[in-house]
């Protein structure tokens, strides 16, 4: 973890947000796909601190909009990716990646199903639909650790919940596909 990096991350960030409220604009709109909405910095860097998410190498922010989280993400894994389809979320996650020279974080720009999860042990995901419009089914073929879930809304109904805890208010929720390994019980320590 990096607190300085940290701070960087947020200024640019705010940076960012408070340049959009000047012109009108809220941080959240429309995509191609979904909805974006910026997450909560500090919450973010919070849950990831207490999830305990330094234990895992590779991290995959499912529709990661304009980068935030993967860039926290960073922070903690050796390597953080997030895939977003909009063009314009894109281009700010990558500019403010080598504004910042953050080499441990790639982002792609398609549509997160077409992207294989399976080569990550940690997904974030703080969903804008029902997950059963198809996600969850993916993350069942796919997912082959962890799933960090943000926010209240849209739940997976056929992962397996291992811990939940408030942050801030805002829930965050710890899913698998089945029960944690035996052999690994150190994972999850909140």
């Amino acid at each position: 973890m990096n607190d300085l990096l940290f701070a960087q991350i947020k200024t640019e960030y705010d940076n960012f947000y408070r340049e959009m409220l000047r012109k009108g604009k809220l941080p959240m709109r429309s995509t191609a796909k979904g909805f974006w909405n910026a997450s909560i910095s500090e919450e973010i860097y919070d849950a990831f601190r207490r999830i305990g998410l330094r234990k895992f190498n590779n991290f995959l922010d499912i529709g990661s909009g304009d980068g935030k989280v993967v860039l926290i993400a960073s922070l903690f894994c050796k390597n953080a990716e997030g895939v977003e389809i909009d063009n314009l979320l894109h281009s700010r996650a990558v500019e403010v990646k080598n504004n910042l020279k953050i080499n441990n974080a790639v982002f792609h720009n398609k549509d997160f199903f077409q992207h294989d999860f399976s080569e990550y042990d940690a997904l974030f995901i703080a969903p804008d639909t029902p997950m059963e419009r198809g996600l969850e089914n993916k993350l069942l073929k796919e997912m082959k650790g962890w799933l960090i879930h943000y926010g209240h809304h849209f739940q997976p109904r056929f992962l397996k919940r291992e811990h939940s805890f408030l942050v801030n208010g805002t829930l965050v929720s710890v899913y698998s596909r089945q029960k944690p390994s035996l052999h690994n019980p150190s994972l999850l320590h909140l």
